[in-house]
């Protein structure tokens, strides 16, 4: 007989894709407030700049962050602060 232990991750991976870039910008996000450009966060999120720019307006919405499409330079800015 073997013993194998399974470890539990130390925080469950969210199960959609506006719940994982929510879980991110909540995190980068406790410190104060960040800007950002969805291209650059792409492969930390594994989601395209389109899917981010897409899931962001849904985030508009979200009580736990105020989201605010600050400008527009080549591609949208984001500001993301903690509600």
């Amino acid at each position: 007989m073997s013993a194998t232990t399974q470890v539990a991750p130390e925080s469950p991976e969210p199960e959609t894709k506006e719940a994982r870039l929510k879980q991110y910008l909540c995190e980068k996000a406790s410190d104060g407030e960040m800007y950002f450009k969805s291209k650059f966060i792409a492969d930390e999120v594994d989601l395209s700049a389109k899917e981010i720019g897409a899931l962001m307006v849904k985030l508009t919405d979200c009580a736990e962050l105020e989201v605010e499409k600050w400008s527009y330079t080549s591609a949208t800015t984001w500001r993301v602060a903690p509600a």
